[in-house]
This record gives C-alpha cells, structure tokens and sequence, in this order.
C-alpha cells in the first residue's frame, strides 16, 4: 500500500475488460484510480458498481465518460491530476474497424478505418504519453503500459486493420522505451493470451478462437483479465524497474503452439 500511497494510475479504456480488471487490481493495492472511457448510458450502472467497490479501499477515483482521442478532453482530464502523480498511463483503448479485405457486401477495409484504428490503438498512446510530460505529470519510475494482441503476426479474417495498429503500436513502444528512458520513463506491452473480454467478442468467429485457443494453451483454459491485471500490478513495483521496451506475455504458453 505505502508504495502507492497518493499516486495515480491513469487508465484510458477502463469501464470494462483488462482496463477495469487492471484498476481493480491497482485500487485494492493502494492506488488513485482514474479511468477515461465511452459507454452509453445504459450500460453505465454495472461500471458505476465497480467504482464504488474501488473506492472501498479508501482510494480516489475518477472517471470520465469522454472522448479520449479528443485533444480538448486529454487536456481538460490531465486538468485534473496533481503534477507529479501519475505512476502508470495503461492504454487499453479497443476502438477499430473489423471490416474484411474482401466481402461479398462490399463492406471492404478502406483507408479511413486503418487510419481510425491506428490513431485509436496505437498513435493516441503516444499522444497521452508526450500531453503527461508536457505537463509533468508523471512520477519518477513511470511506467507506460499498452495491450497488444497475438494478432500483431497471426492472421484472423477481419483483423487486418487491428493487427496493423498492433504492429505500429508495438513500434511505438520500443521508441518510447529508448527514447523516453532518460525521463525515468519504462514503457512495455503487454500481449495477454485470448481473453472474453467485450472486444474480443466483437471479432467475428470469436467463439471459434475461443475453442481454439483452449486447445493450444497447456493449462487448457483462457486467459483471464484478472490474470493480465496480475502483470500489470508487478510491473508497476519497483521490481519491475528494469523492465523495458519489451512484449510481456500473459498468456499460460498459448502463443508456443
């Protein structure tokens, strides 16, 4: 707890799988909770819930039901967060275009969804990374965190526009990691082995995968968020100090086979 105590952890994408799981997991042990997501407002009550079990643990929590990608918003959000506080930017945005490359309907990937969807899963990282130094908001040791997916080199119909932002977001962090070292920055991905959260649900044949994937992982189950918010935490320790520019694999050994 005492190596926590009046930090935050800024979480963009947070209201529901590893995001939220990842909160939880940072709030039981004694971190500031701030969570950026975009729900309707229907589905707000279960989230509201968990905020409050959050705030069991005699942490503070925030959260904004905004636009993350909106410049206007990053700023008025970071508005709010002492200087010197965030220890942990997690991104776990989980907006993209699932469309195919070739359709009978003619609802083919165009230029516009990868360019959504990389701004959306990788570049907008970068952006929030560089707005918390700008206003140094960031504590010595931060750490940096996005989730990546297996799909950065496996092919699964309508996932081209996912794994490309996948791919540039996995660029992005081993630059950060280099270059953004001098600051006391660490910045890493975590790839977390197939999990039902509600954006994996999304992809089309996600049951499939889903069967799939219990048969490759030798413990035969799926990953699990809590398992991905297990990581996270340790990462955020000062044992993890030396972790850096790296894909950490939260996945029981799915990916070996």
């Amino acid at each position: 707890m005492k190596e926590f105590k009046n930090q935050w952890a800024l979480i963009l994408g947070g209201s529901s799988g590893l995001g939220l799981a990842s909160a939880k997991k940072l709030a039981s042990e004694g971190m500031n909770i701030c969570i950026v997501h975009r729900d309707l407002k229907n589905s707000l009550a279960a989230f509201e819930e968990e905020m409050k079990k959050m705030k069991s643990y005699g942490v503070l929590v925030k959260s904004f039901n905004q636009d993350a990608l909106n410049g206007d918003v990053r700023n008025e959000i970071l508005n709010e967060l002492p200087k010197h506080s965030v220890k942990i930017l997690l991104h776990s945005i989980a907006k993209g275009s699932l469309k195919k490359m070739h359709d009978d309907k003619n609802e083919i990937l165009s230029k516009q969804d990868f360019d959504i969807t990389i701004h959306a899963m990788a570049v907008s990282w970068y952006e929030w990374v560089q707005a918390l130094i700008q206003k140094e908001i960031f504590v010595a040791k931060a750490r940096s965190i996005a989730f990546t997916s297996e799909g950065n080199s496996k092919v699964w119909p309508g996932y081209g526009a996912v794994s490309a932002a996948k791919s540039v977001l996995e660029a992005l962090m081993r630059n950060m990691a280099v270059e953004l070292a001098p600051l006391g920055i660490t910045t890493n991905c975590i790839q977390a082995g197939t999990t039902k959260t509600p954006s994996f649900l999304a992809i089309p044949g996600s049951d499939k995968l889903a069967e799939m994937a219990k048969m490759r992982n030798p413990f035969n189950r799926l990953t699990t968020p809590e398992d991905v918010a297990n990581v996270v935490s340790l990462l955020c320790k000062k044992e993890g100090d030396w972790i850096n520019g790296t894909i950490v694999k939260v996945d029981g050994g799915e990916s070996l086979r």
